[in-house]
């Protein structure tokens, strides 16, 4: 079963970083204020970035790497997509 990581810009341009096996799902559940306790107010939420990843385990891994990389590293990473 394939995942995916993502990175949404919240409304007040900090970036939060998650994992899934359904975006746009996800999505839907951040921006109705029941997916993670850090997007909720903190909209408009936008999608910038995702990436898809062969397993569950695969994608946490990345998510843990995405979440060490400084600001400047994601906005790159988001750029180069």
């Amino acid at each position: 079963m394939e995942w995916y990581i993502y990175i949404l810009r919240c409304g007040d341009g900090t970036l939060y970083t998650g994992s899934t096996d359904n975006v746009e799902k996800r999505l839907a559940a951040h921006r109705a204020g029941k997916g993670a306790k850090y997007t909720r107010g903190r909209g408009p939420l936008e999608l910038v970035y995702s990436e898809q990843l062969p397993d569950k385990s695969s994608a946490l891994h990345r998510e843990y790497e995405i979440k060490q990389l400084t600001r400047p590293e994601k906005l790159k990473l988001i750029e180069n997509r």
